[in-house]
C-alpha cells in the first residue's frame, strides 16, 4: 500500500476531508500519525461499525490494537445482541411461565405479572378478564391459588400474598435470592429458594415461622393434604438425599425418600395425589411414584423418559393418567400408571425453538402446557390447539 493510499484510508475514517489531492498540507502533518494514534473516542466510533469478524481481524494487527479491541466497551454492543435477555424485538419474548387452573379461569404468569383468562373451549383465543396481579421487581417464578388468595414467589426474593376478593397485597421479604418454589394450604405457606433454605410462613406473618437450612438449592416443595408434613426437592449437588419429608410442627426431617441418587439428580416437581401417594420428577429423567405407607427407600413405580430428557413438571388426573413435560422441544408425554411404556406424546415446540414444558395443568377435557413463547391446549376430543 502506497503512502498516499494509507493517508486516504485515514481521511476516509475520520471523515474530515473529501479528497487527498486538496489536502496535501494536512497529509504532511499526518504523515507520522498511525491509525492507533487517533483519539480514543474516534476509534470507538470507527469500531462501532465493525462486525465481530472484522474486530477479530483488527485485533491481530499489532499488540496495541489488540489491547484496544479487547476492551469491554468495544464488544458491549455485540455482546448485548448475543445475550438471551428474554426480550426479543419481534415480540416473541422468551419467558418462564407458570400456570394455575381454577374452574374455567386460567392464571398465567408472564415476566413480573400474573393475568387471568376465561377459557372458551369453542375459541382458540383466551379472553382476558380484569384480574391482574403484579408487584415483583423480577420474574414470577411460582404462584399458587387458594380460595381467598393468590401467593406468588419471584426472582427478587420476595413472596407476595394477593387477596382475590379485595385489592390488597402483603409483601414478605422471603429469601436473600430467588424463590424457586412455593406451596400453600389453609393459611400455611412453604417456600424454597436458591439461597439453600426452606421457610414456613402464614398468610398474616411478616416474618418466617421457621427456616430450615437445606445445604442445597431447593427446586420444589409440596404440602401434604393432611397439612401435617411437607416434602422438599433439592438440586442433589451437595446433599445426595434430594427428597425429604418434614414435620410441620417441629420443622424436623422425619423421612428421606430413595437412595443412591446421582449427583445433579435434582427434583423439579412434586405432586401429592393423596396423603400417601406422591409423584416426583426431575433431572434424572424419571417419573416416580412413592407410597409413604411402605418402605421409603424405594419407589413403588417409575417411568423413564425414553429420550433421556430432564422432566420439568408432572400432573395426574387422580385416576390412571400421568402427564409429564420434558426439557426439549416441548414434548408432553402421557403415561398410564398400570404400564411402563409411554402411551402417547405431543411435540408442542418447533425444531427451531427448543423449549421445555415449564408447567402443565389438567381440566376435565383439556391439558394446558406452557412453553417459552406460547400456551398450548390439548383437547382430548380433537387435535391439539395452539393458544396465544
Amino acid at each position: 500500500m502506497t503512502s498516499r493510499r494509507r493517508y486516504s484510508y485515514i481521511f476516509l475514517f475520520t471523515r474530515t476531508f473529501c479528497c487527498v489531492d486538496h489536502g496535501r498540507c494536512f497529509a504532511r502533518c499526518l504523515a507520522a500519525m498511525l491509525f492507533t494514534q487517533l483519539p480514543e473516542d474516534v476509534l470507538y466510533h470507527i469500531l462501532f461499525h465493525l462486525d465481530r469478524t472484522s474486530l477479530c481481524r483488527l485485533s491481530q494487527v499489532c499488540k496495541s490494537m489488540n489491547r484496544f479491541v479487547n476492551r469491554d466497551a468495544v464488544w458491549r454492543r455485540i455482546a448485548k445482541g448475543c445475550l438471551n435477555s428474554g426480550i426479543i424485538w419481534n415480540g416473541t419474548d422468551i419467558l418462564l411461565p407458570w400456570l394455575q387452573l381454577d374452574g374455567d379461569v386460567l392464571y398465567l404468569s408472564q415476566a413480573a405479572k400474573i393475568g387471568a383468562y376465561s377459557l372458551n373451549h369453542d375459541s382458540r383465543r383466551l379472553q382476558r378478564i380484569p384480574e391482574n396481579y403484579s408487584g415483583h421487581k423480577g420474574d414470577v417464578c411460582r404462584f399458587v391459588l387458594t380460595d381467598s388468595h393468590l401467593i406468588s414467589a419471584g426472582s427478587d426474593g420476595r413472596i407476595l400474598v394477593h387477596s382475590r376478593r379485595r385489592n390488597l397485597s402483603l409483601g414478605l421479604m422471603g429469601h436473600s435470592q430467588e424463590v424457586n418454589c412455593l406451596d400453600s394450604k389453609n393459611g400455611l405457606i412453604i417456600s424454597g429458594s436458591r439461597d439453600r433454605t426452606a421457610r414456613m410462613w402464614t398468610l398474616t406473618s411478616s416474618s418466617p415461622l421457621g427456616t430450615i437450612p437445606m445445604f442445597d438449592r431447593v427446586w420444589s416443595v409440596a404440602i401434604s393434604p393432611t397439612q401435617s408434613s411437607f416434602v422438599t426437592g433439592t438440586a442433589c449437588c451437595e446433599n445426595f438425599y434430594p427428597l425429604r419429608i418434614w414435620d410441620v410442627e417441629r420443622l424436623a426431617c422425619v423421612c428421606r425418600l430413595g437412595s443412591e441418587f446421582r449427583r445433579g439428580a435434582g427434583v423439579l416437581d412434586i405432586v401429592f395425589e393423596s396423603p400417601f401417594q406422591l409423584f416426583t420428577c426431575g433431572y434424572d429423567t424419571f417419573v416416580r411414584q412413592w407410597d409413604l405407607r411402605l418402605s421409603p427407600q424405594k419407589c413403588v413405580m417409575e417411568w423413564e423418559e425414553p429420550h433421556d430428557s430432564a422432566l420439568y413438571c408432572i400432573q395426574t388426573d387422580g385416576n390412571h393418567m400421568i402427564a409429564s413435560g420434558s426439557s426439549y422441544y416441548g414434548v408432553v408425554r402421557i403415561w398410564d400408571k398400570r404400564q411402563t411404556k409411554c402411551l402417547q406424546f405431543f411435540q408442542l415446540s418447533s425444531d427451531s425453538l427448543s423449549s421445555p414444558i415449564y408447567c402443565l395443568r389438567f381440566s376435565s377435557s383439556h391439558l394446558y402446557a406452557a412453553v417459552a413463547t406460547a400456551l398450548h391446549s390439548l383437547d382430548f376430543r380433537q387435535q391439539p390447539a395452539h393458544i396465544r
